[in-house]
């Protein structure tokens, strides 16, 4: 073969190799299409790759249905490898709960055709880990109540849940949100809004004397800034703290409820997970923050409601009862320091028998949102201590390097409390003792703790 000098138009000559422009459109084609493989394989997308924690939902048959960071779309492949994880091990007659892979921990909860998992970098407990799963499974059956979620997986094994859910995932995204800055998720408690009991007793009466003649009303709950208010509830029922965290988190994760009223259906997982009930929800004036929520078993009361609800807003405003929830909710917040309790720096209180926690608010050296996380993370690692399952331990004191903590169980109450890291055992307990003497003086104002039924 003799060598050739010359191309013609659109040839170019390698050695003994030509290459046509087909040839360079066709591998035009494939690094486009290579490209494209790598920009829908999100697992090779540093940004993702590198988030601390993700959280994935799926159905038992390997369907995807939530992932916190990322298209699920884009993660068939790795819902099908936890799908897999799964039926393994139940394969053996058991349930998987976690995997332990170096600095990452992998919390797995299973519920029905539900698989629920958590894979984390940052430390976290099973226990904490799978808490939070519960929560996240909470919310969705809250959306679509249990037996709409069994029923629909019965009928067809692979059923695109997602289809059902569309637009609900702003809820999982917040309510995740909320589980790690808020540590009454953690307690299993809630954070009342600061008030004299007269005050917080003359608006629950208040709502009692609006609403004594509805049928089948069965809660009124008065909330604002994450806080409760008050609860009126028919006789015999219960609120559970779970429930109370849901209707939290539904209410701050939309603003739809502000400018109007609005009727929705809810699901309340604790109280009973198999039906909605109907509630009538609404901010009680342009001039009060508050948001009143007022649940009913019947689907019918919509302007029954509404009535009540204006009944409730112009009483409360003639006892001078909005101005008194808008003087609490802009009353500056106490911190640590307003104590005057020596080496302590901020602390949690749980009132078991009302299941309502308080702590004061966060100042330095927990200032920065960093510093903050970091501070809810070593409550959840001493929460886990004290709790751990088998363990008769009540009392934990760790002298870390950056601060000292001290967890303590009791049957009336649980506290844990953050000192400066060089506090002798001595002075822990002299500062307990305040601490609780001040709690004990101020219980009436932070807590619930009188009952008002329709």
């Amino acid at each position: 073969m003799s060598e050739n000098t010359e191309s013609s138009p659109g040839v170019g000559v390698i050695g003994a190799i030509s290459l046509t422009e087909d040839d360079f459109e066709s591998m035009e084609i494939e690094d486009k299409k290579k490209a494209q493989d790598e920009e829908d394989d999100i697992l090779l997308v540093p940004e993702w790759k590198e988030k601390k924690k993700h959280i994935f939902i799926l159905s038992s048959a390997g369907k995807p249905i939530y992932s916190r960071h990322g298209s699920e779309d884009r993660l068939v492949t790795l819902f099908g490898v936890m799908q897999a994880l799964v039926s393994f091990v139940q394969d053996s007659q058991d349930t998987i709960q976690s995997i332990k892979a170096g600095n990452v921990t992998i919390a797995f909860l299973i519920k029905g055709p539900i698989i629920l998992v958590s894979v984390s970098r940052i430390g976290e407990s099973v226990d904490h880990m799978r808490l939070q799963l519960l929560y996240v499974y909470n919310q969705v059956v809250s959306v679509l109540t249990l037996t709409q979620l069994t029923r629909v997986f019965e009928q067809r094994g692979n059923f695109d849940l997602r289809r059902l859910l569309a637009g609900s995932e702003r809820l999982i995204d917040h309510l995740l949100h909320f589980t790690e800055t808020q540590p009454g998720f953690l307690l299993g408690a809630v954070k009342c809004l600061p008030m004299s009991s007269s005050t917080r007793d003359l608006i629950s009466q208040t709502i009692v004397n609006s609403c004594a003649k509805i049928k089948n009303l069965v809660f009124a709950i008065l909330i604002a800034d994450n806080k409760l208010i008050t609860v009126v509830k028919m006789k015999k029922y219960n609120l559970h703290p779970a429930d109370l965290h849901i209707i939290f988190n539904m209410v701050n994760s939309s603003e739809s409820f502000k400018p109007a009223e609005s009727w929705t259906p809810i699901c309340l997982p604790t109280f009973d997970a198999s039906a909605y009930m109907h509630g009538h929800v609404s901010y009680l004036s342009e001039d009060c923050e508050a948001c009143l929520l007022l649940l009913s078993i019947d689907r019918d009361m919509f302007f029954n409601l509404s009535e009540a609800k204006q009944t409730i807003v112009d009483k409360l405003r003639r006892n001078n009862s909005l101005e008194a929830i808008n003087e609490a909710l802009h009353k500056p917040s106490i911190s640590a320091s307003d104590l005057n309790i020596a080496n302590v720096w901020h602390f949690l209180y749980k009132y078991n028998s009302v299941a309502q926690f308080w702590g004061p608010k966060l100042e330095a050296p927990y200032a920065k949102k960093e510093e903050q996380e970091r501070l809810l993370h070593l409550y959840e690692k001493l929460h886990s201590t004290v709790h751990k399952s088998g363990r008769t331990l009540k009392l934990v004191f760790q002298q870390l390097q950056t601060e000292t903590m001290l967890g303590w169980v009791t049957s009336g109450f649980e506290l844990y409390v953050t000192f400066d890291p060089l506090v002798t055992k001595k002075s822990a307990i002299n500062a307990i003792n305040k601490l609780l003497n001040w709690m004990k003086k101020e219980e009436d104002r932070f807590f619930i703790l009188n009952t008002f039924n329709f």
